[in-house]
């Protein structure tokens, strides 16, 4: 039997600013619905990735806005990344050279930190 993360939930503090600046910096927006006065549903997923992210309001998160600081994601280029990052406005530290990768870190709005890592050449 397959296990497939497929979404993560992003503590935010303000919907629409966490969505703008998502949808900035290249994810797609693939639901925003309000289903309830309490309840905003919004799922964005990053490009080429399988596993989508969700913000919103009423979602029963435990965590507070801005807590998140463990998602890692894989690209092809660390320096193509911190460029990009830094071209849409966003304070991207990095490049970080380690042994098991190169690295490139920025926060959202709130300050939940993203990882982006360069894995290196195994072969």
């Amino acid at each position: 039997m397959d296990w497939k993360i497929e979404l993560i939930h992003v503590p935010v503090s303000d919907v629409d600013r966490a969505k703008d600046f998502y949808v900035k910096i290249g994810f797609n927006a693939d639901h925003d619905q309000r289903v309830s006065p309490e309840l905003r549903f919004v799922q964005l997923t990053p490009p080429g990735s399988a596993c989508s992210i969700a913000i919103g309001d009423g979602l029963g998160a435990t965590l507070a806005p801005g807590s998140l600081d463990v998602i890692q994601v894989v690209i092809p280029d660390a320096d193509a990344a911190l460029a990009e990052l830094r071209a849409k406005g966003v304070e991207a530290e990095g490049v970080d050279e380690q042994a098991w990768g190169r690295f490139v870190t920025f926060a959202d709005p709130d300050g939940n930190r993203w990882t982006l890592q360069q894995l290196p050449d195994w072969r």
